[in-house]
């Protein structure tokens, strides 16, 4: 495959991925843990020893994403938060850690306990507020999220990375590559949860790190301890997760054109209070969402209903299509009230956290009306 390939064509390709020894169209799932040798006890494949640090399943998916990233290389993990782990358990002792505040709360605990426990200082930095602070204050990794879960707030990735001297990690689960290559804008590392639409079926739990630099002394930490600590994703996993991607990109434009639409037909809704969605022209970070998503806005929203915890929670209960479960991404339509997971975190009880899924627009809207009625 050529390398000016559109992300499309990367993903309907699978980058290229057949299976060799068949001639599938479609790359085998190779399970096995070990790897013959000759006669000589040379290595059949010289690259593949032992299924914790070589899997071409992994390769594959891995691969796939590269493409999509325009990374020079990329890793992937048994999960998001492994993800994550992985790259703030190369900081050394004393460091300066810049955490944007209400983020994914999965990432915030971890974090917080981690610089505790490794004596790291710690500063929580509300979105707007993180370009000012990072040119006052010396970080030696600044991790943020955008557009982030579940305030939705959009964060300029260039102008963070200007006003800092560290690491920039960006969390960009919510974008996807198809909408959004951090790493373009100045990214160290771009961090998804590809178990969410990357993967898109509910079915995958995995996480990825991409770099533009594969050569830097952080990157090859992660890929050591990556390997010798054991934190792979499975070949089962990585097979499903390249299966998946076939369909990504068509995957986003479909579940962000719901989105855009919901988002629009909710706000205008007289028992709404307020939509949060980067592709609403009032929303806060409207214009830097603009700037930095490509093909849409994506499939995340908060809806602010009109009312209390328990008016909230009549409106989610009465949804048909809109499925209630923790996660996001999937084709499947989901709500969260964020309130009953995390009450601790400031969440209003009024807000109702949404993913939109492929379905028929039309019967999207019309599951809110009745819902709301």
């Amino acid at each position: 495959m050529d390398h000016k390939d559109k992300p499309a064509t990367i993903a309907a390709h699978a980058a290229g991925a057949i299976d060799p020894q068949s001639g599938g169209v479609v790359p085998a799932l190779q399970p096995s843990t070990t790897f013959l040798r000759d006669e000589g006890y040379n290595l059949v494949r010289p690259d593949n020893l032992y299924s914790r640090p070589d899997s071409d399943n992994l390769r594959q998916a891995e691969e796939v994403i590269r493409r999509l990233e325009g990374a020079e290389e990329t890793m992937l993990f048994p999960s998001g938060m492994a993800a994550t782990a992985a790259v703030l358990q190369t900081l050394p002792n004393a460091a300066h850690v810049v955490v944007q505040a209400g983020i994914y709360y999965g990432t915030t605990a971890w974090v917080r306990e981690f610089c505790t426990r490794r004596g790291l200082t710690l500063s929580e930095v509300p979105a707007e507020d993180l370009v000012a602070h990072c040119r006052a204050h010396r970080a030696d990794l600044v991790h943020i999220e955008t557009p982030s879960n579940p305030w939705l707030k959009s964060v300029d990735i260039a102008a963070v990375k200007a006003a800092t001297g560290g690491i920039l990690v960006v969390d960009a689960t919510a974008a996807t590559p198809i909408l959004t290559r951090a790493l373009d804008f100045g990214a160290d590392i771009v961090m998804h949860s590809a178990t969410k639409a990357i993967n898109g079926h509910s079915d995958v739990l995995a996480g990825v790190l991409s770099t533009r630099d594969a050569s830097s002394p952080v990157w090859k930490t992660i890929r050591n301890d990556r390997k010798m600590a054991g934190a792979i994703l499975g070949p089962f996993e990585a097979w499903l997760l390249t299966r998946a991607m076939r369909t990504l990109p068509l995957r986003v434009e479909r579940m962000s054109w719901n989105a855009q639409r919901l988002a629009e037909f909710l706000l205008a809704h007289d028992q709404v209070a307020d939509v949060f969605y980067p592709g609403l022209p009032h929303h806060a970070g409207h214009a830097i969402a603009q700037k930095q998503m490509t093909g849409g806005f994506g499939s995340l929203m908060s809806v602010l209903v009109k009312g209390d915890r328990e008016r909230a929670l009549a409106v989610t209960g009465k949804l048909r299509l809109f499925l209630s479960a923790t996660s996001l991404g999937s084709v499947e339509s989901l709500v969260e009230h964020r309130h009953t997971i995390e009450p601790h975190t400031g969440i209003p009880e009024n807000l109702i956290r949404v993913s939109v899924g492929i379905e028929d627009i039309d019967d999207l809207t019309a599951d809110w009306a009745q819902a709301l009625a």
